[in-house]
């Protein structure tokens, strides 16, 4: 291949109903997608439907490079072997499935799950480049290199870049954010307090009525903006205790990895009800055994979809400082700080982007 920038990579988006394949170049899309019914609960099945989808949405190109995608875990994605998953049924016992469709397809493949690829796509083909084309554009020098992705949705996933590399972990566990603790419960990890289940939880909880599962959480937000009968302090009272963990799990993370925040997924549509809690437990004060108080992170968290803010955000505090023993200045940024923001790119489009930047990456080992 004489130029890994423009390598041709097919990619699956794997929901537990349906497959969805599509062929990437050069970040774009070149046809429109083959969808397949995913077959979950047969194995024999399943694998059939991935070596048919990808088959057929090849045959709309000359060539391609290789096969890159998202699946869930429990799996070893190094290896590109899966292990039990809840919501494919047929998938038990570890099942080797990158090396199948690398014998198959005659291509390297490359497999992770879509939290990691959420975040190299919003990474590499989204937010984070478009952020820092703005702050040059608005004469700032600050330029961000590290990015925690955020998946809201049936779970809470994440994913972590740092200078452009994903950090998977030695055991393809990296960013497992959802086994961060919950707030709410101290038994509970962060995923109870911040999923659909849980915003059903709080719902059906404050109203007093059996919890029920078909109440969704579209349905909910529409109660609490009051489009919707129901509860409304219950229904505003679920998302504001989203928030809250979810703060708080943001802020596990940043106190170790210094980056942009960026948030997608289903439930990230109803950002106006859970930001505010979000940011309040992002910027409440801790204690120390005194009663002293001193703030949760040692740089400053914006809220990137308050227009009103980016202008500080872009300029920081910066001073002259003058070098000793010289007659030089050196300018020095007084506020350290990062922001959270809301992916401007669809969830599903930007973990198919994710998988073809981690292609790209990976291929310069096959070059």
């Amino acid at each position: 291949m004489s130029d890994q920038r423009s390598a041709t990579v097919l990619t699956l988006d794997a929901g537990g109903t349906n497959f969805v394949f599509s062929v990437i170049r050069d970040f774009k899309e070149l046809t429109s997608p083959i969808t397949l019914p995913a077959q979950a609960e047969n194995l024999a099945q399943c694998l059939s439907a991935i070596i048919s989808g990808f088959e057929q949405i090849a045959g709309r190109v000359k060539s391609f490079d290789a096969i890159s995608f998202a699946f869930p875990g429990p799996a070893d994605y190094v290896l590109g072997i899966i292990g039990n998953l809840p919501n494919f049924k047929a998938f038990r016992g570890g099942v080797p499935l990158g090396p199948m469709l690398e014998n198959y397809f005659n291509v390297p493949v490359f497999i992770n799950n879509d939290g990691n690829l959420f975040a190299s796509g919003v990474a590499h083909a989204g937010y984070l480049p478009a952020l820092n084309a703005r702050l040059t554009e608005e004469g700032s020098d600050k330029r961000f290199h590290h990015l925690i992705g955020i998946t809201l949705g049936t779970g809470f996933g994440c994913g972590i870049v740092s200078n452009g590399q994903l950090i998977t972990g030695d055991n393809s566990c990296g960013a497992e954010i959802h086994n961060t603790l919950s707030p709410v419960n101290k038994n509970w990890n962060a995923e109870e307090s911040i999923s659909t289940r849980a915003i059903q939880r709080v719902y059906t909880e404050r109203s007093g009525i059996p919890f029920n599962t078909k109440l969704m959480p579209k349905d909910i937000y529409n109660i609490a903006k009051g489009n919707k009968g129901g509860n409304i302090t219950a229904a505003r009272e679920a998302f504001i205790q989203y928030g809250t963990a979810l703060g708080a799990s943001i802020v596990n993370v940043l106190a170790l990895i210094d980056g942009i925040v960026v948030i997608g997924g289903g439930l990230s549509a109803s950002w106006e009800l859970f930001a505010p809690s979000m940011f309040k437990e992002i910027n409440r004060n801790v204690e120390n055994f005194k009663g002293e108080q001193s703030n949760k992170l040692s740089y400053k968290v914006f809220n990137l979809e308050d227009p009103s803010t980016f202008n500080e955000f872009a300029r920081g505090k910066t001073v002259d400082l003058p070098v000793p023993r010289t007659d030089k200045f050196i300018k020095y940024d007084t506020m350290p700080r990062t922001g959270i923001a809301l992916s401007k790119l669809g969830a599903s489009r930007a973990i198919a982007l994710g998988a073809y930047a981690l292609a790209l990456q990976k291929l310069e080992v096959y070059a």
